[in-house]
């Protein structure tokens, strides 16, 4: 359902002026319609932009309005040098503790600056944008020429052998049961720690072949899907036996009403074993740390190590690059979906073996 959606004040002029060209060269009731269809483009795009876009542009203006009280820059205002310097700025002491970004999120950072700029009634240039951008890679190059790494780098992929060792990590109990079908499977549909947080118990149905997951959070068109999930070869390591034992102990330990379709399927359960709810994207992520933690895995699982897990598992399995892409919800051939196809040392389907 859109609503009307408030405009900054000189976007608000800005439109005012449009309406009184449209007036001047339709006429006034065409003028009104005209101005009622741009209400509406507007109210659909606030719409579907995903609130964990919206909190990374107000996090992006942030960095950018302490930037321009450094600096003494105009807040709104996009030109060449202002978003040269921004990028440089975050790069040398950005961060609040007065360290340099990494580059990505400085990337990430000038992207969305550009856009709330622009929301802003502020013109910014592409040749600007691109000169900024470019000036951003230049100095990323340079600081790896200086052996200095910025960031996390990318989060280590599920393995099939780390899921073995998470589930004989898990104790049987609920939160155990839980745990375990929360990870497996999370890795056989590549997901991202919204979409277990956002699926209710009817959006999971148990099919004589296996589960069937309606993923209603996605970001995209491709990621808004049903994944199919088979039954496990291996007993110990199946996701529908896992989910099925998690779910009847749930209702066993807790009532029939978690049986209805629009409870959670995944609830958060406190120290003390008492169910809180669901499970909210923070928890999911908290929750997948804990786990590898608990596992004893060399390197710990972040919140986006299952979705990586399924790309590059699946890859080595020799799946096909379409069949993955619709399964983990990622466009076909998307570069991301290939950058996740990562290899863990180099050595594996290196491009070199055996040419001589």
């Amino acid at each position: 359902m859109t609503t009307e959606v408030e405009l900054p004040a000189p976007i608000r002029a800005e439109r005012l002026a449009l309406v009184e060209r449209w007036a001047e060269r339709h006429g006034v009731d065409a003028a009104r319609r005209l101005a009622k269809a741009e209400d509406l483009a507007d109210a659909v795009a606030a719409e579907i932009t995903p609130d964990n876009t919206v909190d990374t542009y107000n996090k992006s203006w942030r960095v950018w309005a302490r930037f321009c009280a450094v600096t003494g820059l105009p807040e709104r205002e996009g030109s060449r040098g202002s978003l040269v310097a921004f990028v440089t700025w975050m790069l040398r002491e950005g961060q609040q503790n007065g360290k340099g970004y990494a580059p990505s999120s400085a990337s990430t950072h000038l992207a969305a600056v550009v856009v709330g700029l622009r929301q802003r009634g502020v013109g910014v240039s592409g040749d600007d944008q691109a000169e900024a951008r470019q000036a951003l890679e230049g100095l990323a190059i340079k600081l790896l020429q200086e052996g200095e790494r910025r960031g996390r780098g990318k989060a280590v992929g599920a393995t099939v052998d780390g899921l073995r060792a998470l589930v004989r990590s898990c104790p049987d109990t609920l939160t155990g049961l839980r745990d375990k079908a929360l990870v497996l499977t999370g890795f056989h549909y590549a997901c991202r720690s919204q979409d277990p947080a956002g699926l209710l118990a009817g959006d999971i149905t148990l099919q004589p072949r296996g589960l069937a997951v309606a993923v209603l959070t996605g970001k995209t068109k491709h990621s808004v899907r049903t994944a199919k999930i088979p039954y496990a070869d291996d007993p110990e390591l199946c996701p529908v036996r896992a989910y099925i034992a998690y779910r009847e102990r749930l209702l066993t330990e807790h009532g029939q009403r978690w049986a209805d379709p629009s409870t959670p399927a995944f609830v958060g359960i406190d120290r003390w074993g008492h169910i809180t709810g669901g499970m909210v994207p923070d928890s999911v992520t908290r929750a997948v740390k804990r786990i590898s933690t608990r596992a004893s895995l060399p390197i710990g699982w972040t919140g986006h190590s299952l979705r990586i897990g399924l790309a590059s598992v699946a890859r080595r399995k020799g799946r096909d690059a379409i069949a993955i892409a619709d399964q983990g919800g990622w466009a076909r051939h998307s570069r991301s979906m290939l950058g996740y196809m990562q290899r863990d040392d180099g050595w594996d389907d290196n491009a070199s073996a055996g040419l001589a």
